[in-house]
């Protein structure tokens, strides 16, 4: 099963350099048109193309809708309401079991206490991000963060968010601070 994998790898990037994927299609078309297809195949003795139209009529049809990647995990809640996926963080409800099933899909995670699903989350890119839903919390927590937030969700740590302020405070600061310095000299 993993041999085509290895011929494709020797024999058609080996050496071999593309535009973009357009152009790595087009050479590839090209060299299964030209190479690949046409050659005696070295097990069954027949034309790769020929073998492969005697056999198409029996091929099934691929499914209407595409194929969900899965990547099923166990993960721990942690006391703060967050779980672990690839080095980020995702939030999930306030009374969310300690430990969760956890399906990574490729642009998707969800997460399931018991089987019924409690988070869905757009997967993070990078590392040590934060991803909460603001519906997740409860109590002063949860009032503070709507507040904060209205209608929108956490991305980042608590304290990566820096507090919009004038320009004047940051001068008044600096103005005192300078006159700290300058009277004690």
């Amino acid at each position: 099963v993993e041999r085509p994998f290895s011929y494709i790898r020797q024999d058609f990037f080996l050496a071999r350099s593309f535009r973009d994927l357009g152009d790595l299609n087009a050479q590839l078309r090209s060299w299964l048109d030209t190479v690949a297809n046409v050659r005696l195949h070295g097990t069954t003795q027949r034309i790769v193309s020929e073998a492969f139209a005697a056999e198409k009529p029996e091929l099934q049809p691929l499914p209407a809708v595409p194929f969900d990647a899965l990547l099923k995990l166990e993960r721990r809640v942690s006391h703060d309401g967050l779980v672990s996926i690839g080095g980020n963080y995702y939030s999930v409800p306030d009374r969310t079991r300690r430990v969760v099933e956890v399906h990574q899909l490729p642009d998707t995670i969800r997460i399931l206490d018991g089987g019924r699903l409690v988070a869905s989350h757009p997967i993070l890119e990078g590392r040590r991000q934060y991803r909460v839903d603001p519906g997740h919390r409860q109590g002063a927590a949860a009032r503070a963060m709507r507040h904060g937030h209205p209608d929108s969700q956490m991305i980042g740590r608590r304290g990566d968010h820096v507090a919009r302020r004038s320009l004047a405070v940051y001068q008044a600061i600096g103005e005192r601070l300078a006159g700290g310095i300058g009277g004690r000299s």
